[in-house]
């Protein structure tokens, strides 16, 4: 093959991949995935101010999750700790917030989360501390975030009680990308990285089909 032939190949090579790059560029084809594991159910709890918080609300933001209960002295505070630091990670991101939600409605008042909030110095525009019925919340952390073994939900609810130190990773879309082991330093690094690949990803907003809100783009 001459010279010249090899050339003009080469050219075209060089054309052909210049193409592609203008064509995915400025999306997320060319990025690093993390897999889809389920969508967020709608919801509506209550967060440590009394304002009621939907799902609606939070869509457009990545979300870092979890389930606690204030007078816990095992592993909360702990999960908490790290929490703490994940926040602090990614203080300056907008479109960025964390929703703790109790396990122990019945004693986690608005006023004591509240208080909890306060003794943490925690900002309510980056860390939301929610309460509801428990109907609800355990089926948040069981059907939403895959938190709790769906099995553990067979039980009278008032029997029932979550005790998990598991953290679900929420794309702005709303859809589970991430269960992270809250209280393992590799998970945790694992999860601060992945924050920070979801977050560049694109999000056009939530579509309306028929009038209805929904939650995935796709």
């Amino acid at each position: 093959m001459s010279k010249k032939l090899w050339f003009y190949l080469g050219f075209f090579v060089l054309l052909l991949g210049v193409f592609y790059l203008a064509i995915f560029w400025g999306t997320d084809l060319w990025r690093k995935k993390l897999p889809v594991m389920n969508e967020v159910k709608e919801f509506a709890f209550v967060n440590q101010l009394g304002d009621t918080v939907t799902n609606q609300q939070v869509t457009g933001k990545v979300q870092v999750v979890e389930f606690f209960f204030t007078t816990c002295t095992g592993i909360c505070p702990k999960m908490n700790t790290n929490m703490k630091d994940i926040v602090k990670n990614f203080a300056e991101e907008e479109d960025f917030i964390v929703l703790s939600h109790t396990v122990d409605p019945d004693k986690d008042s608005v006023a004591r989360l509240k208080h909890y909030a306060d003794s943490m110095k925690i900002d309510p525009a980056k860390w939301m501390l929610l309460t509801g019925t428990k109907e609800k919340l355990y089926e948040a952390a069981r059907k939403s975030y895959l938190l709790d073994d769906q099995k553990n939900g067979l039980d009278p609810i008032a029997d029932q009680f979550i005790h998990t130190q598991l953290f679900a990773l929420v794309d702005k879309s709303g859809r589970v990308r991430g269960i992270y082991d809250g209280l393992d330093k590799k998970e945790l690094a694992k999860l601060n990285d992945d924050i920070s690949l979801i977050l560049k990803e694109r999000y056009d907003g939530p579509r309306f089909v028929n009038g209805i809100f929904q939650n995935n783009p796709n």
